[in-house]
């Protein structure tokens, strides 16, 4: 497996753990997961898009520039179709199932878990250095979110986590689909909204309503659970933006198709674009519960950052895509 260097955290603070951090990772030996009955909670359901010319990025004073949000640019995408959610554990369970297929974390015999979703007696777990709320659990995987004693059974219609960019990109070969190019999913997340800040306006919570689940609170020690979530919340979960996607801020990063950079090349095509040709991080984009407006508000519609293709983390999923 590739691993990379510990990330600035000043890039990818409550956002993303990097397996790269701890040495000597080995994948752990094979075991046999227990099959999952899925019920009908959260099935696929495709918004097909017309595709067009949008301004992709932001010089908001809010964002990171470092991460490569701006120079705002015009992008010209063509039609094509992106899911109104984000893959539910019950609808990776059928993949995995029916193809026998082991995700990273399944692999390696761990992943990163938010401390804060830990049981009070949970064994101690190494942290990672410069964000101690990323604990690595062994036994954590999608099928058990905090570790051995968790289970999916009660969350099937939450948004599948522990899967890298690699598992992502096994699903959607498996259902013949691929993964949104990050155009796409910044178009996508839009919904319409030319250069607001958030997927329904430019207020966080208007009217005192919480469109999204992010953290409340004080970030890593208190969080309030104002928007009703704690951790993940199912797929369905929060209005649709204007274009009837589902939870394109905040619950859970998702992977795009493409390799991170900070920089905008500007002889790159802003047609159809695909981002750079080569790289080590993957994009991951719409922010997490994790993420707080004091600390690392990148569940703005613009916001970016990346994490390595091998990575699983208990706040990382992601959304399917095909062309039209």
């Amino acid at each position: 497996m590739a691993g990379t260097a510990p990330r600035d955290p000043a890039r990818s603070p409550c956002c993303a753990a990097t397996r790269g951090v701890v040495p000597g990772a080995a994948p752990a030996p094979a075991r046999r997961p227990a099959r999952v009955r899925v019920p009908s909670a959260g099935r696929q359901s495709f918004v097909s898009l017309p595709g067009g010319t949008f301004l992709m990025g932001t010089e908001d004073a809010a964002g990171f520039p470092a991460d490569g949000e701006g120079p705002v640019r015009a992008v010209t995408l063509a039609p094509f179709r992106i899911d109104r959610y984000a893959v539910s554990n019950a609808r990776f369970a059928e993949f995995a199932d029916a193809t026998g297929y082991r995700t990273d974390a399944e692999r390696f015999g761990w992943s990163f878990v938010f401390a804060g979703l830990l049981p009070a007696d949970h064994p101690a777990t190494r942290a990672v250095a410069q964000a101690p709320w990323w604990r690595q659990v062994e036994g954590a995987d999608w099928r058990h979110p905090e570790g051995p004693g968790s289970s999916i059974l009660r969350r099937l219609d939450h948004p599948v986590v522990h899967v890298s960019w690699r598992d992502a990109t096994a699903y959607c070969r498996w259902a013949g689909l691929r993964l949104p190019t990050e155009a796409e999913w910044e178009y996508a997340a839009r919904g319409g909204l030319e250069q607001a800040r958030y997927a329904w306006g430019d207020e966080l919570h208007p009217d005192g309503r919480w469109l999204c689940n992010i953290w409340q609170g004080r970030f890593p020690t208190r969080n309030t659970g104002e928007d009703g979530y704690l951790g993940p919340a199912p797929v369905t979960a929060f209005p649709p933006n204007g274009f009837g996607l589902h939870n394109v801020a905040g619950n859970v990063w998702e992977w795009c198709a493409d390799w991170f950079s900070p920089d905008h090349d500007p002889r790159t095509p802003l047609i159809d674009p695909t981002g750079p040709a080569f790289g080590t991080l993957k994009v991951i984009r719409g922010g997490s519960y994790l993420c707080h407006d004091s600390y690392c508000n990148r569940y703005r519609v613009a916001a970016r950052t990346a994490n390595s293709p091998d990575s699983s983390t208990g706040n990382t999923g992601f959304r399917s895509a095909a062309d039209a």
